[in-house]
């Protein structure tokens, strides 16, 4: 299953329009696996989910604290690759690790992408779904949650991938408009700090641009404090 990115596609008004202050955002990440997968030769990639709520102690609409979710996988980069993997990961994802990984026992990437890539413990968080509820679309959100999570699964992994394409879009009979829809993705995802690679868009999950996409919205929500205390 490929990155599912709902973008809103209005323009960001000067004063966001949102449900609740987006600064009481919680994200709750949880690691779904079976209970008596234990073993520590167990190969299967980690599927985490990211939950976006409101925090319970902030005013909103209760209908729309919940704000989104987030599905992510991460695999183990030193381990073979099994049949089991293609359901969770994706062919692609699977197809992109065998040519970016030249020594599976170790891990090492390829060497035009290892120079690019910050080091790290051998493994890849593979972005596969990120969708909003409707009414906290088309304000920057989404990206900025996306690169939370990821910040947050950085000590466990050392790149980030992500494969958009147009197919990973419903729009029935409309070729036109899944196009567009799998452009946005794409430059939601650069505008973080993701780069394409071999067709894929991947980022070193030690970059400051993962950081720095939290700004424009603590700009805007943070609340004003005095310049003398700048």
């Amino acid at each position: 299953m490929h990155v599912q990115l709902h973008l809103g596609s209005g323009e960001r008004a000067m004063v966001p329009d949102l449900p609740a202050n987006p600064l009481s955002i919680e994200l709750n990440l949880s690691h779904r696996r079976f209970w008596w997968q234990i073993d520590d030769e167990d190969e299967q990639p980690e599927q985490w989910h990211a939950s976006a709520d409101i925090s319970p102690l902030d005013v909103c609409p209760e209908e729309l604290r919940h704000v989104g979710d987030i599905s992510l996988v991460i695999a183990d980069l030193t381990k073979e690759r099994n049949l089991l993997d293609s359901v969770v990961l994706g062919e692609w994802a699977l197809e992109f690790i065998a040519e970016t990984v030249i020594d599976p026992d170790e891990g090492k990437l390829h060497p035009e992408l290892d120079k690019q890539i910050s080091p790290g413990p051998p493994r890849m968080v593979i972005l596969r779904r990120v969708e909003l509820v409707e009414g906290w679309r088309g304000h920057g959100l989404g990206a900025a949650l996306v690169a939370s999570a990821l910040r947050i699964l950085a000590p466990n992994a050392r790149i980030g991938a992500s494969r958009v394409s147009p197919l990973e879009f419903p729009c029935p009979g409309d070729r036109v408009a899944a196009e567009l829809a799998s452009v946005r993705a794409g430059a939601m995802l650069e505008g973080i700090g993701f780069r394409r690679w071999n067709g894929v868009h991947i980022i070193d999950l030690r970059d400051p641009s993962l950081l720095d996409a939290r700004m424009e919205i603590l700009d805007q929500w943070w609340p004003e404090s005095d310049s003398s205390e700048r």
